[in-house]
């Protein structure tokens, strides 16, 4: 075992500093502010060559495979201090003090607050079996965040949680470990100074983090990332905020690309359509217009994996990269026949060909499978590794191979994108069945093994799937789907948390799930809504699944029912009107949706945050994951328990916020209980907030344009939204063709909302509506661009204006409403005392 424990020397090396132990060199290099990096090199060669890293302030080996992807920075430049029982490294808003016997690193941020400290004793160890661990201290009551995609509660305080993908299905909700994602990132709270630490373990290995759950009488409270491999090559990420470790984290990692607007409509999907024994492309299309008759808008369809379906000598088997003719006998005719609906089809492909596949051979031909280990091969010679596989033994697609990626490139082209879709559904992608992890991967001809690298697979599949996209159709936003990934995963794809189960604990303990998803850099997450696995969910449960879903950012109907039934929206006629009312609800938001994506975009943010994110001040919401906000303006909290009749909501404390549906009034700091019926979506609007609806109605994202847009603004205090519209299909907004309108909202007696627009693209609304919510007090006068509006007591007489406003008493709105003149404006409110009888 290697144990360090003393300092030897601390050396300067240009821009990093080599801290030579008795146990193992670390070296630290300062990449930008607020990010350290602590590299421990227990495989002695510091080599630098990640599939992860976006930014970088070093030459890499997969520098080329990144291409223009990959930013080089220059780290930042620090001064190195010999203080005599300690050298002292302070830069790029940090101190990072290295003790040197007993050994100990420990950063401080600009503040000299304290963001880490290694344990004495157990900060960098290498046991006989080649794990690696790096123990941290901690405080009592630190909680911690993040993780990707785990069950269980937000906060993993005293939790254990492994990563190691798995094909999880019909997961325990609550303590299922792990699940499909493998991403070695977390943040730290401290309860006492509320200031936010990430913690970016940058290896690919499967791993473990213990947060605080072992105790010894020996060591303080500490938590420990352990490795199966690799070295202890850390990112600490200063905050303060969680926000702001969430922006440094994707710095390093990548950003979301803005993706199609129709990814944010209803995706239909089945296992039931794609094994019927014939004609499922009837079939779908027929779910399609059934959908249009319910008035239930659809965007997607998510076409599972029974299409690949061949007869073969062990029975019907999926076949990658095949079509049934039986159930699709015309894919091409399919694919168009969705597209004049508006519907763009995902198909499911997975990275792995069964022993019995007609197209063995082939494969196998252009040496494109992860292969033998060096034991196997010599026990049963050279060639591909077999595992565990859906429907027996299969071969592994090896992506770290250049070869092996062409390859699957212009298969996935000809069987696939080139029927007529720019969307695919990476499936499956787990690589868990490959029980000798010994295994060998290519690793871009420097070789590795399936144990190190599989958990990076299915990033790789989603970046060959992207290019093979751009390549068919270079004017198109690719639209992938998967169910794996490694940190990174956010640069091509959304994602949802797999074969979830049906159950009303499914239903609560999934919000935490995509909460810290969207905390971990991933803000385009979801989970298979009325669950996917078991029986078909009751009315009650469908419908508040579905109201829930509504504000998840990837909306999918999804489920292989043990009972054989479908899980459709309309599936209990006396209650498909809730389900519409809610799927409508979404459409609604749009604009609002759209905008909060293209945020992502730009900052990784989440769509969906976590109360403890977003009022990181308040120690009250620390552990609350039911309740989340959408965006920075809507407060969501919806019902989640059976035969529910109230839901109480612990409000953040100063803060104020208003019903959505009716606008009372609600003070933060302290609980509110909601009366619910089964049609209720508790919704808040927070003080400051501004939210954009469609006014029209919209049932399709590609093809339907919001003409009437509505403005809710919430003039407690100042505010400020951005607005973000393209055409929401092409890459032209890569190009400029997009529009950003700035809303900036003014507070007081004398409210004002200007509106600012940048950007090449021709909206598509034509009307305002600004609804400004002050219950109990009517404005005496408002003016657009300096001149005075007609003020319309009577509502009819409003609503047939094309201009003026109108106060609503019973919402305790002011409706302002004008033609969208194109370019900037500002609308001036003034609610200033009038003395009417005085005059």
């Amino acid at each position: 075992m290697r144990v360090t424990s003393r300092v030897e020397r601390v050396q300067r090396a240009d821009d990093q500093v080599r801290i030579h132990t008795d146990g193992v060199e670390i070296r630290l290099v300062i990449v930008a502010d607020g990010i350290l990096r602590i590299r421990a090199g227990f495989d002695g060669d510091f080599a630098e060559e990640s599939y992860t890293l976006t930014t970088t302030a070093w030459p890499d080996r997969l520098d080329e495979f990144f291409g223009a992807e990959r930013t080089r920075v220059s780290p930042s430049s620090f001064e190195l201090d010999d203080l005599g029982d300690l050298v002292r490294m302070t830069g790029g808003n940090l101190r990072v003090d290295i003790e040197k016997e007993p050994f100990r690193i420990r950063v401080h941020d600009h503040e000299g607050t304290l963001l880490h400290s290694d344990v004495v004793g157990l900060g960098y160890l290498a046991d006989g079996n080649g794990r690696r661990s790096h123990t941290s201290e901690i405080s009592a009551g630190d909680a911690f965040y993040g993780f990707g995609e785990t069950t269980g509660p937000l906060n993993k305080a005293q939790k254990l949680i492994t990563m190691s993908p798995k094909d999880a299905l019909g997961y325990d909700p609550r303590e299922t470990d792990p699940l499909y994602k493998h991403i070695p990132f977390y943040l730290k709270l401290n309860r006492e100074n509320r200031k936010a630490v990430g913690y970016f373990y940058h290896n690919t290995h499967d791993c473990e983090f213990d947060l605080g759950r072992q105790r010894s009488n020996y060591w303080p409270p500490h938590s420990r990332y352990r490795a199966d491999g690799g070295d202890i090559d850390l990112f600490l990420i200063a905050g303060p905020g969680m926000r702001d470790v969430v922006r440094r984290y994707t710095m390093l990692t990548g950003r979301p690309p803005l993706l199609p607007k129709y990814a944010l409509g209803y995706l239909a999907s089945s296992m039931y359509y794609s094994e019927v024994d014939s004609d499922s492309d009837t079939a779908i299309t027929d779910f399609i217009d059934v959908a249009r008759e319910e008035g239930i808008p659809v965007d997607g369809f998510q076409l599972s994996s029974g299409y690949t379906t061949q007869d073969t000598e062990a029975g019907p088997k999926r076949c990658v990269f095949t079509w049934n003719e039986r159930r699709f006998p015309d894919p091409e005719g399919f694919f168009a026949a969705m597209a004049e609906r508006g519907i763009t089809v995902s198909p499911n492909v997975k990275p792995a060909v069964l022993d019995v596949h007609p197209d063995l051979e082939q494969f196998r031909g252009e040496d494109v499978f992860v292969a033998r280990s060096a034991d196997a091969a010599a026990a049963h010679g050279e060639g591909p590794a077999v595992g565990a596989w859906w429907g027996g033994p299969g071969r592994f697609v090896d992506f770290t191979k250049p070869a092996a990626r062409e390859a699957w490139r212009r298969w996935l082209t000809e069987a696939v994108l080139a029927k007529g879709t720019t969307s695919v559904w990476n499936d499956n992608c787990e690589y868990d069945g490959i029980v000798d992890t010994d295994s060998r991967v290519d690793f871009e001809g420097a070789g590795a093994t399936i144990g190190r690298l599989r958990s990076v697979m299915s990033n790789l599949m989603c970046h060959v799937t992207r290019d093979a996209v751009a390549e068919t159709a270079p004017d198109a936003r690719p639209y992938i789907v998967c169910r794996s990934g490694h940190a990174g995963i956010q640069r091509y794809a959304q994602s949802w948390a797999g074969d979830n189960s049906t159950s009303w604990e499914s239903l609560r303990h999934n919000v935490a799930t995509i909460l810290g998803m969207g905390l971990s850099g991933f803000p385009h997450h979801g989970c298979d809504i009325g669950g996917f696995h078991g029986p078909a969910p009751d009315p009650e449960l469908l419908v508040r699944w579905v109201q829930h879903g509504a504000f998840q950012p990837r909306f999918s109907i999804h489920s292989v029912n043990s009972d054989n039934t479908v899980t459709e929206p309309w599936m209990y006629p006396d209650h498909t009107h809730y389900v519409r009312d809610a799927i409508r609800l979404r459409y609604r938001l749009l604009p609002y949706l759209y905008s909060l994506t293209a945020r992502a975009a730009d900052t990784a943010e989440p769509i969906m945050e976590p109360l403890v994110s977003a009022f990181q001040h308040d120690p009250d919401v620390d552990e609350v994951f039911e309740d989340f906000m959408l965006g920075d303006s809507l407060l969501v909290a919806n019902v989640l328990d059976q035969g529910a009749r109230t839901r109480t909501v612990r409000l953040p404390a100063g803060e104020t916020f208003y019903d959505f549906w009716t606008r009372e009034r609600h003070e933060g700091g302290g609980v509110v209980a909601k009366p619910v019926d089964l049609g209720s979506i508790p919704l808040l609007l927070r003080g400051g907030g501004i939210v954009p609806l469609a006014e029209n109605r919209v049932d399709s994202l590609t093809r339907d344009e919001v003409t009437d847009l509505r403005l809710i603004c919430v003039p407690d205090r100042d505010g400020r939204f951005t607005l973000y519209e393209d055409d929401g299909l092409t890459r032209a907004h890569e190009h400029g063709e997009f529009r950003e309108t700035q809303v900036r909202m003014s507070a007081g007696e004398r409210v004002q909302l200007q509106l600012s627009r940048r950007g090449e693209y021709r909206s598509s609304v034509q009307r305002l509506l600004f609804d400004v919510v002050r219950p109990g007090q009517c404005p005496h006068r408002v003016d657009l661009d300096g001149q005075r509006l007609p003020q319309y007591l009577h509502r009819g007489r409003f609503d047939a204006a094309d201009a003026g406003w109108h106060y609503d008493i019973g919402l305790g709105s002011v409706l302002i409403k004008t033609p969208d003149p194109g370019g900037d404006l500002t609308v001036d409110i003034s609610f200033e005392p009038v003395d009417m009888i005085g005059m």
